[in-house]
């Protein structure tokens, strides 16, 4: 039983695409394999498969079509939820408004007021200070 060939189920266990199924299209040499499925149609290196003991009946560079239809038949095909990551707002055509052309003001420094260091205290200075503040 030859392990990799078209139409073999595999299982991708590296990348983003981990543990996603998909069906071996065509094979490139021995080291990479064209796959499709619940991936993105790509070569991939068959080191990062694993394969299964189901193959399907299908030809050398079936469209992605017949390979999502294969999978879905044997309950295979994830379904896909759509995200809001590729999703743009949209936004008028036309000039774009005067506001996004001028730059930016910096916003005026705020002047901190500097306390003055007041120079230490000679010994007799705070000793005649002492006498004072005990006599009042």
């Amino acid at each position: 039983m030859k392990m990799f060939e078209i139409g073999r189920l595999v299982t991708k266990t590296v990348g983003k695409d981990a543990d996603k199924a998909a069906i071996i299209v065509d094979i490139i040499d021995d080291k990479y394999v064209m796959i499709d499925g619940n991936v993105k149609r790509k070569k991939c290196n068959i080191n990062h498969l694993i394969p299964h003991p189901q193959k399907f009946d299908i030809h050398k560079d079936a469209s992605t079509s017949e390979v999502k239809e294969i999978l879905k038949k044997h309950h295979l095909l994830l379904e896909v939820k759509p995200t809001f990551a590729g999703k743009r707002k949209e936004r008028k055509k036309g000039a774009r408004p005067k506001h996004m052309h001028a730059k930016k003001e910096k916003a005026p420094a705020k002047e901190e007021k500097k306390e003055k260091k007041k120079p230490k205290k000679s010994e007799e200075e705070v000793v005649e200070e002492a006498l004072t503040s005990a006599e009042g």
